[in-house]
């Protein structure tokens, strides 16, 4: 049973929490009332995950980042955000938190994110020995059937790659991932089944679950494949992802750093891609996006 460790002054918040993570009843929840008390705990019970609040006394959440990423970079850290803003947000991400959540969107983001962030973490640990005598990698994936499960077990090959070819710094390459996952999300989602983006803005994960798993049957959306060519290097990891829906026209695309578009689902992926790579380019016609993120210098 993973060992997740909720970082919160207010007792309030840390139950809320923890409740939410609990729901399933297969997660245990350590308490930390600030940074330094979060510390102690991770030496006593080596949590899988961290979920922290920004302000805190004693150490706030930006500290014990750093703090943690001094001590163990492969423990994937959420940061809860009071008010969101996209300077707090890209300075989370940055010092190495895994996702951000505004706490207004705590029931309806938490518990995927860290189901996510567990899989993948769990999954890395088992491809690790693998992955080890990988440090260089030419590639193509076909997502087919539009299944977002298989993602997860590409995300760890690519993430292993990149740590032995030395591309990002210990514990970062887990960021990369990130945009990357949005990307082929993006891809299966709004390019090949077509959803839109007001749907997802709905806020109601029911009706946008069931339009998804209809459009899955349905043709032409059940008939379309996701191309994923990704290529490592040394000198750094390019990734070509090609979808065959009908496109956009990428230059209408919202800014994402705009205050209305911070707590926007549908304008996080594309956030979090421009924040984590180096380079994002998207073809004329909308339906292929290319990832650039150059070696450590």
């Amino acid at each position: 049973m993973p060992t997740v460790l909720v970082v919160d002054d207010s007792r309030i918040d840390q139950r809320l929490v923890g409740s939410l993570l609990q729901k399933n009843g297969h997660i245990h929840v350590e308490y930390a009332s600030d940074g330094l008390e979060a510390l102690e705990v991770v030496k006593r019970v080596a949590p899988d995950l961290i979920v922290t609040d920004l302000v805190m006394p004693n150490m706030d959440g930006m500290e014990l980042v750093a703090e943690l990423g001094q001590l163990d970079p492969q423990v994937p850290i959420v940061m809860m955000t009071g008010n969101g803003s996209d300077e707090i947000a890209t300075e989370a991400v940055e010092s190495g938190a895994r996702a951000y959540v505004p706490k207004t969107g705590l029931a309806r983001l938490l518990p995927s994110i860290v189901e996510q962030l567990l899989t993948l973490s769990r999954e890395k640990r088992e491809l690790n020995r693998f992955l080890q005598s990988v440090t260089e990698s030419e590639s193509t994936f076909v997502i087919r059937d539009n299944d977002t499960q298989l993602i997860s077990h590409l995300l760890e090959y690519v993430s292993g790659c990149m740590r032995n070819a030395g591309i990002c710094d210990e514990g970062t390459e887990d960021l990369v991932c990130l945009g990357l996952e949005e990307a082929m999300r993006n891809a299966v989602h709004h390019g090949n089944l077509e959803l839109s983006s007001e749907l997802r803005e709905m806020e109601d994960d029911e009706i946008y679950n069931k339009a998804m798993e209809e459009r899955r049957r349905t043709p032409p959306y059940c008939d379309r494949k996701v191309l994923v060519k990704v290529s490592i290097t040394e000198k750094g990891a390019r990734f070509v992802i090609t979808d065959e829906g009908p496109g956009f026209d990428p230059s209408k695309l919202p800014d994402p750093t705009s205050p209305e578009q911070l707590e926007a689902v549908c304008g996080r992926g594309v956030w979090l891609m421009r924040s984590l790579m180096d380079e994002v380019v998207y073809n004329n016609k909308g339906n292929q996006v290319t990832l650039i993120k150059n070696a450590k210098t």
